[in-house]
């Protein structure tokens, strides 16, 4: 009975893990702004592929207490205040000057997936004006950016870096989603780097689910590893 019971208790945990792998945080805003004009920022959690965006009472944990940082050009950092809807929070900011704007989230669930600890992780860039040089700043522990400084326009190529710990992620998979359902998987290259051309115009998602075997102790519970999930949110003109 004993052994019957462990079982169960491990395909419940496997079911668990499976559900936060295939969810992710995001964030929706346009690509481009202007100086002076109020820009809009949703935080979504679901499936982005799946067009499905849970109600917010649903989301995970405590996942909803996340924080949402605004890097300007001049590279301060400041925290935006959000605000609740049915299925998104909302916050919004307006650009003063010209250059890339960087929008972040990282937020460590607090209940733990048996004993796995997740780290869930959004960016999106707006740009504004033109900007000199890709002034992108890495913000997450995990992070996407995309390297060229022009709006990503169908079939062109684009080229998106992954960041691991400020450092370019070699040999990582991809998952790229298009605003149809279209996805593909890619590995990133020796300067991690994915590069492909958007088939369709739209909002896509790029994530990553980044496995941290390091061990310790979270709000007082012992966890073996961290999940740090990614997703990073670009509009294909």
């Amino acid at each position: 009975m004993k052994k019957i019971n462990l079982t169960l208790l491990t395909l419940v945990f496997s079911l668990i893990s499976s559900s936060l792998f295939a969810h992710a945080l995001w964030i929706e805003t346009s690509s481009t702004g202007m100086p002076g004009k109020e820009q809009s920022v949703k935080i979504y959690y679901g499936e982005f592929v799946e067009n499905e965006r849970d109600s917010v009472s649903k989301w995970y944990s405590d996942i909803k207490d996340f924080s949402l940082w605004l890097v300007g050009p001049d590279q301060k950092k400041i925290q935006l205040k959000t605000m609740p809807g049915v299925n998104y929070y909302e916050a919004r900011f307006t650009p003063v000057q010209n250059g890339k704007y960087t929008l972040a989230v990282s937020h460590y669930a607090k209940e733990l997936g048996g004993t796995s600890r997740y780290n869930f992780l959004a960016t999106a860039d707006v740009t504004v004006g033109k900007p000199a040089g890709n002034s992108a700043v890495v913000v997450n522990l995990v992070q996407f950016q995309k390297q060229e400084n022009v709006p990503a326009k169908v079939n062109k190529p684009l080229t998106i870096q992954l960041m691991l710990n400020k450092v370019p992620a070699i040999d990582k998979t991809i998952k790229v989603f298009s605003p149809n359902g279209w996805s593909k998987e890619l590995k990133t290259d020796a300067n991690g780097r994915i590069l492909f051309v958007p088939p369709f115009p739209g909002r896509y998602v790029t994530e990553i689910s980044d496995q941290d075997k390091t061990s310790g102790d979270h709000d007082g519970k012992p966890y073996t590893e961290t999940w740090n999930t990614a997703s990073y949110c670009i509009d294909v003109f």
